[in-house]
């Protein structure tokens, strides 16, 4: 793995539970030892330490840590309570059902997640809210956008398969697609990037610049725009490099908005456990400052430490 949090050696849920209660239940809340806890646990220890808190208490730590929490250290802390595919499901009902569509949290996690993930976050989502996702998508997105969200929400990417003989033809589709523009070519565009395997895709997308002279990126840029070009693109960049994408999303929800706290929390967090370790190296890479740094610049309080400790950075981040 190469995450930043990992299973705590020596684990005790009871004495955690105990340790949690205490600072939740004093007269102020100790949101340090809130810290120093859920962000040191991984997801299935900190489930471990719910059940027992709830055992302990007779309450439920999720309700809790609402009633004593504020703002974005609340979503901090309470995000990290939920499984990965509940956090998914989550983050997509508030993304369609908020006062306004949030278009980009539904590309960073529909482009990004595999047919397993995807399977269990509908799930979650089915149990959760009693309602399909897919049809959610379908109510609450249109046009070219909605179809390849729900072409990607089906799950059914084809896994570890590749044949070089179709691959050029699938670059020829697709520069086809660049350039003609219509409905129908659309829809072949996102069949191929929803469906193909990612070693398939590598095959394509290098066919397509042999063919075209052009990167498979900069072509879908120049033709399309709107969501569905930025979904299109989120596809290409995950098959390629995931670690890198969430640099540049992270970088883009630091910097570009003023700190975009739910994209850089939402990130963070279901990002912990998998790849957040390489995300950090691209970021650096990348952009010169460190993850770890711009974040101690932007944020502040207990906010800032729940992040910084979720993110662990090492000296030279500082």
């Amino acid at each position: 793995t190469q995450g930043t949090i990992l299973p705590a050696p020596n684990f005790n849920p009871i004495m955690d539970a105990q340790l949690l209660g205490g600072a939740l239940q004093g007269i102020s809340c100790e949101k340090d030892v809130l810290i120093e806890i859920l962000t040191q646990r991984c997801n299935s220890q900190r489930l471990m330490i719910a059940e027992a808190y709830r055992d302990m208490y007779g309450r439920d730590l999720i309700t809790d840590l609402k009633e004593n929490l504020s703002h974005h250290f609340k979503e901090v802390m309470v995000g990290l309570m939920y499984p990965p595919a509940l956090y998914d499901a989550h983050e997509l009902w508030h993304a369609l059902k908020g006062v306004d569509t949030e278009e980009k949290c539904l590309i960073d996690i529909l482009a990004s997640r595999s047919n397993m993930e995807i399977f269990q976050m509908k799930e979650a989502y089915l149990m959760q809210y009693n309602t399909d996702l897919q049809q959610d998508i379908d109510s609450e997105t249109s046009g070219h956008f909605r179809d390849t969200l729900m072409n990607l929400a089906q799950g059914t990417r084809m896994e570890g398969y590749a044949d070089p003989s179709t691959a050029a033809q699938d670059a020829m589709i697709l520069w086809e697609a660049c350039q003609q523009k219509t409905g129908e070519h659309k829809n072949m565009l996102q069949m191929i990037l929803c469906n193909r395997s990612h070693q398939q895709l590598w095959m394509v997308f290098q066919e397509f610049q042999n063919i075209s002279g052009q990167d498979i990126v900069d072509a879908i840029n120049e033709c399309y725009d709107g969501y569905f070009q930025e979904l299109l693109v989120a596809i290409v960049l995950c098959i390629r490099d995931k670690p890198s994408y969430f640099a540049y999303r992270l970088y883009n929800a630091v910097h570009d908005f003023g700190f975009h706290n739910k994209t850089v929390i939402r990130i963070l967090i279901s990002r912990s456990e998998i790849d957040l370790m390489n995300i950090r190296q691209r970021y650096k890479e990348r952009y010169g400052k460190s993850l770890f740094h711009d974040i101690k610049h932007f944020a502040s309080g207990h906010y800032e430490s729940a992040l910084l400790a979720i993110c662990a950075g090492d000296t030279e981040d500082y």
